[in-house]
């Protein structure tokens, strides 16, 4: 086991999952007692409410009703998973977010080695609101990946109005997901940052540069049932970013808010090292469970990052 991985695992609760680690601890903790300089890239998909992780929302998520968490009506036959209500949030659960994440950057901006980059999704409703955050934290913007994937988000008519305005709606069908693109800043140009910390670029694919237009899927039911979290993310996606976030495909790539463990998966499929971090211990063991079972599932990505050629 690489050092890097037992040094950054602190003295927390933790398990080797291949070449990668999963922990059990509020990712503020641990990014604060790094040593400066640790990581070299995170991709990390946080709660993008902060407030829907909650205990309390939590649980009426778990019982069907209340809270920030709808539950919308099955279609053609098919339960439709409970979707964040991101529009609920007041001008104070705002203002909390985005301390939240100023914070957070912070705590990024000391973990990361220079021209470490952060791979962060987001929504197209805050995703203003958290880049303004990233960037008063200290992170650099660099741009925005555009997972393109047709989700139940927008598109609805007005609420209990429905028949009386039946041409319109109050948001836009959401079509796409955004993930920011961060860098912790350098003063060394790419070239001297690739070769004194392995960072600041992105990597290519094997067959032409990585692209910040991504055709995507739902999460495929098989990778659901895996890997039983609300915000899961599919490994044809996440395989192609965490290859990208390694430019040359050394070092460390993080996820501090782990879930169950899909970008980890991803890692492991890829053949680079993650570590993941968790503060809910029913989604650390599901983690603990369901990351060597992600990493087995075959996806579209193989192809393109040459993996049957890695391995």
């Amino acid at each position: 086991m690489p050092t890097e991985s037992i040094n950054l695992a602190l003295d927390y609760p933790c398990c080797h999952v291949g070449r990668s680690m999963i922990a059990l601890a509020d990712c503020f903790s641990w990014l604060a007692a790094l040593p400066p300089a640790s990581l070299h890239a995170i991709v990390t998909d946080p709660p993008y409410g902060v407030k829907e992780y909650d205990v309390d929302q939590l649980e009426k998520r778990a019982n069907g009703r209340g809270g920030i968490w709808r539950i919308p009506p099955s279609f053609d036959g098919h339960t439709r998973s409970p979707l964040p209500r991101f529009t609920a949030l007041n001008s104070k659960e705002r203002a909390r977010l985005r301390q939240f994440f100023v914070e957070w950057s912070a705590l990024v901006h000391h973990a990361l080695l220079p021209g470490g980059h952060v791979f962060i999704a987001t929504n197209a409703f805050i995703a203003q609101l958290l880049y303004d955050a990233l960037v008063d934290g200290g992170l650099e913007f660099r741009g925005q990946i555009i997972r393109l994937v047709r989700t139940l988000r927008g598109g609805d008519r007005p609420k209990n109005a429905e028949k009386e305005f039946p041409g319109v709606s109050s948001m836009p069908r959401g079509c796409y997901e955004p993930w920011g693109l961060f860098r912790r800043p350098t003063d060394l140009t790419v070239a001297e940052c690739l070769r004194t910390y392995q960072t600041g670029a992105v990597r290519r694919y094997p067959g032409g540069p990585f692209e910040d237009v991504i055709s995507s899927e739902r999460t495929p039911q098989n990778e659901r049932e895996i890997a039983d979290h609300p915000s899961v993310k599919p490994q044809s996606f996440l395989r192609r970013l965490v290859y990208a976030a390694l430019p040359l495909g050394e070092g460390v790539v993080a996820d501090p808010f782990m879930g169950s463990g899909s970008t980890i998966a991803a890692c492991e499929a890829v053949g680079i090292q993650g570590i993941g971090i968790e503060r809910h211990h029913e989604y650390y063991d599901l983690a603990t469970r369901a990351i060597p079972c992600l990493k087995a599932v075959e996806s579209d990505a193989d192809e393109v990052l040459g993996l049957g050629r890695l391995f």
